[in-house]
């Protein structure tokens, strides 16, 4: 007897390959983060003095931000699922809206930053501040690319937007990595 039934997998919410991706920034993060508590372990009066110079209020707004952007991420694709297409939106439009915010309050950050003379090159600890969010800045930048697409000319793909999704929250998890390790620990 011949057995016709297809074997079903289970696939993660976006597809194997973006949880592939999300796998290796967190790790190149999480391998920088460590490579900044190392420095700083060994540099610690400089990293303080550093630290001391950093707007904690706005990274602690960026973080509440991107937190709130994160549950309307999360609406988006719950709405989605439900077919109903005008809260997909609003939900979408709405990251969107926080994802620009967060880019505003970091852009306010770096201004401050250059106009004190401290740059990417003033030290071991601004060296890693400007990278790791640097390059955090450049996925959110990223991501909104890919939300905007998706808000602007959606065609029914659910894993695309939920692999946008996982993408997303990627985001937000990274931010909560970089958050205590360069903003509170020094």
């Amino acid at each position: 007897m011949k057995n016709n039934s297809k074997i079903k997998t289970l696939e993660p919410p976006g597809g194997i390959l973006i949880w592939i991706v999300i796998f290796v920034e967190l790790m190149t993060f999480g391998i920088a983060l460590i490579f900044f508590l190392l420095n700083g372990k060994e540099n610690q009066s400089l990293y303080h003095a550093s630290a001391l110079q950093l707007n904690k209020s706005l990274a602690f707004v960026n973080t509440i931000v991107l937190l709130t952007s994160g549950y309307t991420m999360a609406e988006a694709i719950r709405f989605l699922k439900k077919s109903m297409m005008n809260k997909f939106k609003m939900y979408t439009l709405s990251t969107i809206l926080l994802g620009v915010l967060f880019i505003v309050i970091k852009f306010i950050e770096y201004y401050t930053k250059f106009q004190h003379n401290i740059s990417f090159n003033s030290n071991s600890f601004f060296s890693y501040y400007f990278m790791l969010t640097g390059f955090h800045l450049l996925h959110v930048i990223f991501g909104l690319v890919l939300l905007s697409y998706f808000y602007f000319s959606y065609n029914k793909k659910n894993e695309d937007i939920e692999a946008t999704a996982a993408f997303w929250h990627m985001c937000d998890l990274i931010w909560l990595l970089i958050f205590p390790v360069i903003y509170l620990i020094f």
